[in-house]
Order: structure tokens, then C-alpha cells, then sequence
């Protein structure tokens, strides 16, 4: 698997200026996963372009579905009241694949200099299509921003600013746990923080205020799985996994998850093998952050190469009998589990 490419960030880092030195363009697109970043800059456009209280006569809202041509040039024509611009959002329009795009092409080639007009794609993708006149179009009169997600660095930087606005402070450890437990994405881990803000009683965060109140994602608790059978530890795998049945994880989503565990746990014990570090994990894998790619070598040390190549092996067999025999998903998930502890424990 090839690593995965780091994303453009240019036209990101230029909305970043221009908005701080009041300097907005006319025409933009605003797309990716990172939807926190993208309503928070959204809200710094609207306090930069439109004066206190003259919102509802300077902004102007469209959905895809109400979306045509002559509907939004209404809302171009119409002129700012009391401020120098107006601020037009439009909603979950695709761009390529509606109707009328030369008039569309030729409405967004002549913006008047009052207008801010902004292209959100939040419940569809952003596909481009380069060959058409509409992408010359974007990339001459506008700009198109991909809101991704964050660097390890910056995130932990971005949640240590967040902890200590709520008068706490997290160490840079305890910051990549976090990431690790509940992901990458700003949008969930905003309420995490605020969460474990409330909770912890003291001001210096620790591991156990995390795991006390975080909710944390699926391969996060797979994870803690597969580390407890490497610890030799298999009543607390066994646990770990009765837990996901009771929260009515569907075995065959479980073993999806556990499969790829299995298989990233397998790559780390052959770079053990072959003396490479952690970050040809990051490569091979597309990952974002160290913290998991070196866990993942640590918990590897602990298994050797015919058990991880086994773990694999029986974890495809086990998905093939759960697809095509009807057997119960759920005892087919405790008797691989059951089997994996017991090889690693021989």
C-alpha cells in the first residue's frame, strides 16, 4: 500500500491571510473532511465582511437542491445595506454536474467587488473535473480549499490551545493519546476535550481523565484488544470484546477492524525484521502521526513472525466463514480470539 501523499495546503494557508488582513476574495470553494476548520473560518469571513447586525440583510443563503443560475444572480445583484459587502453561501451545489454551466461559468467570471460568494460542499464530495471551462473558471477568478485533516504537530499544538482556554493543561504525550483514542478530527475532538475539561479534577490532564470520559474510536478499542492478548492479558481482551457486543458492533464490522489490526501488526513485525523504524510504517500505511506507527512497533515486538502471519491467515478465514456458513458472527469472533491468545501464550 503506497503512502499517502500530503495534501496542497497553499490555498488554505492564503485564506488564513488574507482573512487576518481583511483582504476576502470574491469566489471561493470550501470542501473536505475537517468541518470544524471550515465553520470556523467561515464564521471569522462573516465577522470580517458583514458589520454587527446587519447579518440578515448582508448574507444570503442558498441549498443545493433550490440551486439555478437566475436565483443566484438575484442574490448577486442585490447590493450591501450599510456594509461594503455581501456574503452569498451556497450549500451542497456540485458545481460539475448541474445544469446551465456556461451561464453559471459566466455569472462567476464577473462578480461584482461587493460580493463574497461561497461554495460549501459538506454532505457531497468535491469531485473537479479539470477539462471543463467552469475549473478555468475556479482557478482564475477564485480559490478552491480543501479543508483536511490537521498534521500530528499541529493538532497537538491546536489541543493544548484548547485545554488551556478551558484553564487546564495537557502534556504532549497524553495530547497524541488522545488522537489516538478518538482520532484526528477536530469536529470530535472538540467535545472530547470539553468533556474531559468538565471532568478532570485537577489542572494537568492525565491518561486516566482521558479514559475516563473520551469516547474513543473502534480501531482505538480493537487496538487495546489485540495489545492485551500481546500482554498475555486475555481476560482483558475477552472484556474488551464483550464490551463491543454489548454495544451491538456487528461481529462482521469487528472482524473488518480486526483484520486490518492484524495485518498492520504483521508489516510492523517484518520491518522489526528487516531493521526499519516506525516511519516506514507511516509510509506504508498513509498515517499522519508517529504515535500509532510506534505502538504498533512495540506491541509487535511481542509476537513473533509465525503468529502474526498466522493471526492474518486465520482472520481471513474466519471473515470467509462468517460471510458464507451462516455460523453465529458473534462465537466465530470469541473462538478467533480464544485461539489467537492461546498460539501466542504456546
Amino acid at each position: 500500500m503506497a503512502g499517502k501523499s500530503r495534501a496542497d495546503q497553499s490555498a488554505y494557508q492564503k485564506l488564513k491571510k488574507d482573512i487576518a488582513a481583511g483582504d476576502i476574495g470574491r469566489l471561493y470553494v470550501f470542501h473536505g473532511e475537517e468541518t470544524y476548520l471550515r465553520d470556523h473560518y467561515l464564521g471569522q469571513m462573516r465577522k470580517k465582511l458583514l458589520p454587527a447586525g446587519m447579518e440578515e440583510f448582508n448574507l444570503h443563503t442558498l441549498n443545493g437542491r433550490e440551486f439555478d443560475v437566475r436565483t443566484l444572480e438575484q442574490l448577486v445583484d442585490c447590493l450591501p445595506m450599510m456594509s461594503g459587502r455581501t456574503l452569498i453561501q451556497v450549500n451542497d451545489y456540485d458545481l460539475y454536474k448541474g445544469g446551465d454551466k456556461d451561464a453559471l461559468a459566466a455569472l462567476l467570471s464577473d462578480l461584482p467587488e461587493y460580493v463574497c460568494l461561497v461554495f460549501v460542499y459538506d454532505l457531497i464530495e468535491y469531485k473537479a473535473d479539470a477539462r471543463t471551462k467552469l475549473a478555468g473558471v475556479l482557478k482564475k477568478y477564485g480559490s478552491v480549499v480543501a479543508f483536511n485533516r490537521q498534521e500530528q504537530g499541529d493538532l497537538v499544538d491546536w489541543i493544548a490551545r484548547r485545554f488551556r482556554a478551558l484553564d487546564k493543561d495537557i502534556g504532549t504525550e497524553e495530547a497524541k493519546y488522545l488522537i489516538f483514542l478518538c482520532g484526528d478530527l477536530m469536529t470530535t475532538l472538540i467535545s472530547e476535550i470539553g468533556k474531559i475539561g468538565a471532568y478532570a479534577p485537577h489542572h494537568r490532564i492525565t491518561r486516566e481523565d482521558i479514559d475516563a470520559v473520551a469516547t474513543p474510536q473502534l480501531d482505538a478499542v480493537v487496538f487495546q484488544m489485540t495489545d492485551a492478548i500481546a500482554q498475555g492479558n486475555f481476560d482483558r481482551a475477552a472484556a474488551v470484546l464483550s464490551d463491543l457486543f454489548h454495544m451491538q458492533e456487528a461481529p462482521i464490522k469487528l472482524l473488518s477492524v480486526l483484520g486490518r489490526q492484524l495485518r498492520q501488526l504483521y508489516t510492523a513485525r517484518l520491518a522489526i525484521e528487516e531493521r526499519k523504524s516506525a516511519g516506514y510504517l507511516m509510509e506504508l500505511w498513509g498515517m499522519r502521526s508517529a504515535w500509532p506507527a510506534e505502538k504498533l512497533m512495540q506491541s509487535a515486538r511481542r509476537f513473533s513472525l509465525p503468529w502474526c502471519r498466522n493471526a492474518v491467515l486465520r482472520c481471513a478465514q474466519c471473515d470467509l466463514a462468517m460471510k458464507s456458513t451462516g455460523a453465529d458472527g458473534q462465537e466465530l469472533m470469541t473462538s478467533l480470539l480464544l485461539e489467537l491468545a492461546q498460539k501466542k501464550g504456546a
